[in-house]
This record gives C-alpha cells, structure tokens and sequence, in this order.
C-alpha cells in the first residue's frame, strides 16, 4: 500500500504549523543549514588517473575540478556521482573533458572516492555526441525496482544534449543516447537540452521515480525550465505550445534572484502540497538584485500542481541558498556558485548536495 508523504513524513506537517521555523513559504522543504565548520567534501585531486579511451593516455581526470552531483542512497550509504574535469593548463569553462566519479558515505558528510571514473566518453555507440566534451552534470533516480536512470548533458563540443542511461548497480551502464532524438524526427536534437530533473516521490522510506497519471514527469532546459513526460524514463516527450514549439513552465524574473535565468535542481519532490522544484537561479546585477553580484547562481524553490505538473503554483522571492563561504565564491566560475544538484532522505534527515564555483562539492542539510 502506498503510504502519502504526509503521513510517512511527519515534518512536513511540523513546517506547516510552525511559522517560526526561517521559511519563506509553508510549502518549502528545509530549511538547510551548513554543518559546522562547513568545507567541500569533494575536492580535486591529482592522486588518481585512469586510461582515457578517447586519447589513449593516462590522464588525471578529476585534476581540476569535481562539481555539480547527482545522489542516490544504495545499500545503506549515501553515493554521489559528479562531475570532474582534468587540469589542462587552461581554466575555460567548457573546454575540458569531464567524466562521473563515485563517491560513498556513511554519513552523508565524509566520503570515500572510486580512484576511476565510473561513466565517461569511451568507444561506444553515443561517441558522437560525447567526444571530447565528455558527460557532464548528473542528475539520477532509482524505481521501484531498483533500477537507476540518470540524466546528464552530452557535450561533443558543438551542442550540449540532455541524455539519459540506466544501471542497476551504478558500475555498469547502458546509454539510450539524446532524450529526443527520435522525438518528431528530432525537432529539438541540434537544440541546446540540459538538467533533466525527474520527479520523486518518498515510498518505502525512500525517494523513488513518481508516476503522475500513469506517467513520468520531468523538469529540464536553462534558462528557462520546461517539461516532458514519458511511460518508460527512456523515450520523452516534451510539453509543447499550440504553435509546436518548447513550453516553459517557469522563466526568469526581472527584479529577482533569478533574473538571467532558471534551471532544474536535483530530481523534485512530490508533496502533500505539489511538486517542489529546487531550482538554480542566475541573476543579472543590473535588472535583478543588485547585492548579489553579476552572473552569480543561487538556489530557489518552486511549487506546482501535481494534478498538473506544467502549472505554476508559487515561486520563492529569494534564494534559499546563495554562495557564502570562499570556496563557494572562488575556483573555475569566480563569480559563485551554489549549484544543487543531488537531494536524499537518509536515516531521517536531508542531505541537498551542490557545486560550488564548477569546482568542488558541498552539501546542506535538514534534520527535521
């Protein structure tokens, strides 16, 4: 029997009834707060190296950069999966190779790192559309049955495309290539698609791909955020206006946080209230808010019908998470990032993972 999150997660119900918790909005998940002493959990390092298919050398693949992670817990513990990119000598952002690293924890706070990439750019059939850039910016979920899909951008240095592969121990995948590929003869392949967040549910005690209307459901695309459905989280079909072109669901605002643009989070949540949307926000400095700096991501929530998933309920009028600490506001994107990514419920609280400065991993937490 299918428990409802309000009554599985007590919590919510707590925010609900007690506005003296920091919340903007009733429906908010968190608030997440720092852990004391706050650092990266994942940084780069130049101790690891592995042969690369592309060039045939060995190379120091997580040298430069490790960012922008995607979560899942799997046999008790906490796993990561992020983005790393190889030192070249040059810091442009763009211009490296990036590949998926594994990271496990007992506590959702120290990790332990796999000295190999477990998903990367290799001889196979999506090489096309991955060679050189590389796999870049995971977001994954687990069904019911414990398979694992994971969305992340293809880039082979002409367009970024929004993909998705499956596994079912997070070792061995196997890539279904660009999400519309075959969509309309692939009206939208040559079109830049990226972040694919998939709703969640929390069943069982843990979050699992949702089915709204016998459907899947997921958030995608910057700057604006649109929306597609699938019946299987292989094949997708996008949300389109009368006039045959993207629908967005949520675009920016003028005079916001997130005023340049939006993009999907880590998978959202399905609630008693809607669907929660973390979102990443950019601001323009001069037509949206003017402390926060130029270009500078933060993070924002959104809630939408779950009897209609393209329809906008409520939006935050300010972040929830912005760069604060120096190795949020220092590395490969200088002007600060606080990039969520990768969200779990483990062991009774939330662990909400994010880049920082497309340079290291950080993570926020809710103990309900």
């Amino acid at each position: 029997m299918k428990i409802p999150v309000n009554k599985l997660l007590p919590f919510f119900f707590i925010i609900n009834c007690f506005p003296c918790i920091a919340q903007e909005k009733p429906w908010m998940l968190g608030p997440f707060e720092r852990p004391e002493n706050a650092k990266p959990i994942i940084s780069p390092s130049d101790k690891t190296s592995f042969l690369d298919p592309m060039s045939g050398r060995t190379v120091k693949w997580e040298s430069m950069a490790t960012f922008n992670p995607a979560a899942v817990v799997r046999d008790g513990k906490i796993q990561v999966l992020y983005r790393a990119e190889e030192k070249l000598g040059e810091k442009e952002i763009g211009g490296h190779t990036s590949r998926l690293g594994l990271a496990t924890s007992d506590d959702g706070v120290n990790f332990s790192r796999k000295s190999e990439p477990i998903f990367f750019p290799t001889e196979d059939n999506q090489k096309e559309f991955e060679w050189t850039g590389g796999t870049e910016d995971p977001r994954i979920v687990e069904t019911e049955e414990g398979l694992y899909v994971l969305t992340y951008t293809q880039w082979n240095r002409k367009f970024p495309r929004l993909a998705v592969a499956t596994s079912k121990d997070l070792a061995t995948w196997e890539k279904h290539g660009p999400i519309f590929k075959d969509f309309k003869q692939g009206k939208y392949h040559n079109q830049e698609t990226k972040s694919g967040a998939i709703v969640t549910e929390i069943k069982d005690g843990k979050l699992t791909a949702a089915k709204i209307h016998g459907k899947y459901w997921m958030y995608f695309g910057v700057p604006h955020i649109w929306l597609a459905s699938s019946e299987d989280l292989i094949h997708w079909e996008p949300i389109e206006t009368i006039d045959g072109n993207l629908a967005p669901v949520m675009s920016p605002r003028l005079g916001f946080f997130d005023s340049w643009l939006v993009e999907a989070g880590p998978p959202p949540l399905l609630t008693k209230d809607g669907i929660v949307v973390l979102y990443n926000a950019g601001n323009q400095q001069h037509i949206g808010v003017k402390d926060l700096g130029n270009r500078l991501y933060t993070a924002g929530q959104a809630l939408f019908s779950k009897e209609e998933p393209w329809k906008l309920l409520d939006r935050t009028d300010s972040p929830f998470l912005k760069p604060k600490l120096p190795f949020e506001k220092s590395g490969q994107y200088v002007d600060g990032t606080t990039f969520v990514e990768g969200l779990v419920f483990f062991e009774g609280n939330w662990y909400l993972y994010y880049g920082t400065a497309d340079s290291m991993v950080g993570v926020v937490i809710w103990k309900p």
